[in-house]
Parts: C-alpha cells; structure tokens; sequence
C-alpha cells in the first residue's frame, strides 16, 4: 500500500522541516504545495518532497490546493499534514497497519493541540479530530472556500493516536491569523445575506462564544492558557461580525 503525503504551506521555514521529518518514513512519495512562500519554507521542503509545486494565492480558496494535491498523488491512499502538524512514531505505526486492513475509506485523526506552549484539553480541543486519510479513488474533491470539506465515498473510521498540532507560542501570531481570516470569514457571511448586524449582536456572538469555550467546554481548566485562548476565540468572533458589519454599511452606500 502506497501512501501520498500532501503539505500546504506558505511562509513556514520554522515548522516545514520537523513537519516533512515526522512523515518522511511514512510517506513513499511527498507533494509539496507552496501557496507564494516569500522565506525559505520552498528551498527547505524541495530538500524532501518527490514533487513541488508553486501555487500562488491569487484568491484560490484553500479546496483548491487540496485538490491539486488530489490530483497529483499517485499513492493507493492519501494524508494531509499540515506544516504546524507532526506525525508521531506511534500514528505513524497505526496508519501503516491500518491501510491494508480496512473496510473504512476514510479516517479522521485525533489532534494534541498546543498553544502558548502548552497542551490544551478542554475548552473543544480535544480529541479535536480532523479529517485527513483516504483512500485515493473514493476521496472525489474538497469543497468550501475557507472550512473545507471532504467529498468521498465510503465510511470514515477514527484513528486512536493522534497527531501534534503545534500552534502559536506566543499572542501576535493568534491576531494575525485573525486579521487574514476573519475577512474571508465575514465575506463568506456576507454573500450567504446574513441579517444585518447591530452592536448588540456583535456583543452577543462574542459573549456567547466566550460561555461556550470558557464555561460550556470547560476551557478554565487549563488554566490562564485556556483562559486566554477561551477569550482569544470570542475576540475573534466578534473581529469577523465587525467586518460584516462594514461589508453591509458599505452596500448600503
């Protein structure tokens, strides 16, 4: 059973090597996909990948490089990783037992997620399953534009060992994240003719994403971390309906 390992990145010469470390013994071939890396994160990865392929922004959704990957990959099955990603001994083991022994045609992973240097287990973290092992002819397209979505045939299974998932260690990369985002967050919004939002409801959206990470999914209890991350989220949300907001007035106008 052949395996194909697909990676996105843009601008990720800190995490790209570890991350094509930790499937380089897994992988028979990896597809690199760089979306306009201005660093070294492409002379890095080509050190490592069976092919490389530049694909620029452009307003490309992120389906589409999940796509193009799909459509590269010779492997009978394919794995999605991202660069803040890793896979350990222990998955990598389960994923090659597993392939030739299934009747399932797709997995969903199980994430340890660490933000601010530490792991987080409540506030929705985990398990935190992701979706990122096919098998190649039953996986037919990705859709959405930022949310992507997997198309395929067949049941999906769960993987017990999960993967790492190395998120920002320190505050300034969180809000960056939400500046280059929660744009494309509220656009998607605003074309599905959301109502229109007032200051009330951009309070509410906050206050309520804030109840359910802190509170409703106990994200207290990983202490100021998911304190601080339980409050980051709801900072976000309300990011996204203050761009919507100004999207609204401006068709107004």
């Amino acid at each position: 059973m052949k395996l194909s390992v697909i990676i996105i990145a843009k601008n990720e010469e800190k995490m790209i090597k570890d991350c094509l470390e930790s499937v380089r013994q897994l992988a028979d071939e990896i597809i690199y996909i760089d979306t306009g890396s201005t660093d070294k994160t492409s002379q890095i990865a080509k050190q490592y990948a069976t092919k490389s392929i530049n694909l620029p922004f452009k307003g490309l959704a992120y389906s589409q490089w999940r796509n193009r990957g799909l459509r590269e990959a010779k492997g009978e099955w394919i794995l999605y990783v991202d660069a803040d990603e890793r896979i350990t001994p222990e998955l990598r083991k389960e994923i090659q037992e597993t392939m030739p022994n299934t009747q399932y045609t797709a997995f969903a992973i199980p994430r340890r997620n660490f933000l601010l240097g530490k792991e987080l287990r409540w506030g929705g973290w985990w398990p935190g399953y992701v979706k990122r092992l096919y098998k190649r002819d039953k996986l037919k397209r990705w859709r959405g534009e930022l949310h992507e979505e997997p198309v395929f045939e067949g049941e999906l299974g769960h993987l017990k060992e999960p993967m790492i998932h190395l998120q920002p260690k320190s505050i300034e990369p969180m809000l960056e994240k939400s500046i280059r985002w929660s744009k494309i967050e509220a656009k998607l919004l605003h074309e599905a003719n959301h109502p229109p939002v007032t200051w009330w409801r951009i309070l509410r959206m906050g206050a309520t994403t804030l109840f359910d990470r802190l509170i409703k999914k106990q994200g207290f209890r990983d202490g100021t971390e998911g304190w601080i991350e339980s409050i980051y989220q709801a900072f976000h949300t309300m990011i996204i309906y203050m761009q919507l907001w100004e999207m609204q007035v401006k068709k107004e106008k």
